[in-house]
């Protein structure tokens, strides 16, 4: 069992940034592809990011040049920081650690962001 706790969340004007934060409860992370997904009020949960096991990382085409994506293996975490953000970036932020040799997902509780106009 991999526990995610995500902080950083919060309230910010248009233009501002924020950094999320991700930490997991096990050494096993480093082997993990891990991600950020994000879910607006009566929208479906959507990729925002993603970094390989090998730091290879792959962005939603809504976020690229704004939204950077690292990891900490040392620490366990991994980060999403986000810059020039939108109100259409508000959502609950949820991390997200998958295994690909035992395919199994685990799920973050959620951190909220909000863009203010």
């Amino acid at each position: 069992q991999v526990q995610l706790v995500e902080s950083g969340g919060g309230l910010v004007q248009a233009g501002g940034s924020l950094r999320l934060s991700c930490v997991a409860s096990r050494s096993i992370f480093r082997f993990a592809s891990m991600g950020w997904y994000r879910q607006a009020p009566g929208k479906q949960r959507e990729s925002v990011a993603i970094i390989s096991s090998s730091n290879m990382t792959n962005y939603a085409d809504s976020v690229k040049g704004r939204f950077t994506i690292s990891r900490d293996n040392a620490k366990n975490t991994v980060y999403l920081q986000m810059n020039s953000l939108k109100p259409e970036d508000t959502a609950v932020y949820y991390c997200n650690a998958h295994f690909e040799v035992t395919r199994m997902t685990y799920w973050g509780q959620g951190t909220q962001v909000t863009v203010s106009s």
